[in-house]
C-alpha cells in the first residue's frame, strides 16, 4: 500500500488521499540556506519534505564522495531497528536535482532548548546535565548543557553504534508532544571514531538494561544479511568496512555497558555547537 497523505477541505474536513512518497512528484519550493550542503524543502502531494540532493554534497576528507545521503538513510534504518523513533523516515528517491535523500519535515516547537549555553552558575540544575564548561564571548564562565531525558540518553546511544560525527544542538529537534528527533546524519558510520556530539553529559554512566537490549537488537539484526534485513538493507548503502565496524561498536558497548568516552584525535564537539 502507498504511503497516504493528509491534505483539508475547504470546509476543515481532513481528506486522506494515496501518494507515492517514493516515486510521486518531488517539487523544491525553498532552499535552506544554513545548510553546510545543498538542502531543499519540498512537496509531495500535501507532505512536505528535506531533500538533499547528492549533487549538492560537498567533498569531505574523510568520507567517500557521494555517500552522505546513503549515510542518512542507514542512519534511519538502526533507528528503526532499534525501535526508538528517534529519526525522521529517510529514503532515497529521484528528485528534480538528481538522486537524493528525502525526509520527512518535522515542526519543531520554538518554545523548547533541549541543548543550551548558559552562565555556569545556572548549569547544575535538575533534569539538566553539563556537557562541556567553557568560557563565553568575555571571557565568563559558561556551560553546554542538555535535557537529563530519557529520549535524549537514547539519542546519546543511538550515536555511540552510529559513529555521529555530527551532533549540532540544532540536529536536535524538540517537537511540541515532547518527543526528540536528530537529523542531518550524512557523517555517519565511519570506520575509524568519529564520535562529536553535545551530548557528552552521561559519559561513563551505566547503560539502562532498555539501552543495552537496543544495541543487542542491532547486533543481532546486522546477521539478516535477505532483502528485508537490517543487515541486507545497510549493505546497499554501506561498505562492508563500515558494517563491521558497527558491529564492533555494538559489541563494545554491550561489553562496557557505559557511554562512552571522547576519543581519537578529533574535537569531541561539533563546530559550530549549533
Amino acid at each position: 500500500m502507498s504511503p497516504r497523505d493528509t491534505t483539508e477541505r475547504p470546509d476543515g474536513r481532513a481528506v486522506t488521499e494515496q501518494v507515492d512518497l517514493e516515486a510521486g512528484a518531488l517539487e523544491v519550493v525553498g532552499r535552506i540556506q544554513t545548510a553546510s550542503n545543498a538542502t531543499y524543502v519540498g512537496r509531495i502531494g500535501a507532505t512536505t519534505v528535506v531533500y538533499k540532493p547528492v549533487a549538492g554534497e560537498k567533498p569531505l576528507w574523510d568520507f567517500p564522495d557521494g555517500t552522505l545521503a546513503g549515510r542518512e538513510v542507514a542512519a534511519y534504518l538502526v533507528s528503526e531497528a532499534l525501535g526508538w523513533g528517534l529519526v525522521p523516515r529517510t529514503w532515497l528517491r529521484d528528485g528534480p536535482l538528481g538522486p537524493g535523500m528525502v525526509q520527512l519535515w518535522q515542526e519543531q516547537d520554538p518554545d523548547q532548548d533541549p541543548v543550551d549555553v548558559v552562565p555556569s552558575h545556572l548549569a547544575r540544575r535538575d533534569g539538566w546535565r553539563v556537557a562541556l564548561e567553557g568560557s563565553g564571548a568575555d571571557d565568563e564562565p559558561v556551560c553546554l548543557v542538555h535535557e537529563d531525558s530519557p529520549s535524549l540518553r537514547r539519542m546519546a546511544v543511538f550515536d555511540a553504534v552510529v559513529n555521529n560525527a555530527d551532533r549540532k544542538g540544532g540536529h536536535v529537534l524538540p517537537l511540541s508532544d515532547g518527543r526528540r528527533l536528530g537529523v542531518d546524519h550524512g557523517v555517519t558510520f565511519h570506520v575509524e571514531p568519529k564520535l562529536r556530539t553535545v551530548l557528552w553529559g552521561w559519559v561513563g554512566q551505566p547503560l539502562q538494561a532498555d539501552e543495552l537490549d537496543g544495541v543487542r537488537r542491532i547486533r543481532a539484526d546486522l546477521e539478516e544479511r535477505g532483502d528485508g534485513g537490517l543487515g541486507g538493507r545497510l549493505a546497499a548503502v554501506l561498505d562492508v568496512a563500515e558494517l563491521a565496524a558497527l558491529a564492533e561498536r555494538c559489541e563494545r558497548l554491550l561489553r562496557t555497558a557505559v557511554f562512552p568516552s571522547p576519543e581519537g584525535d578529533m574535537p569531541a564537539v561539533p563546530w559550530p555547537l549549533f
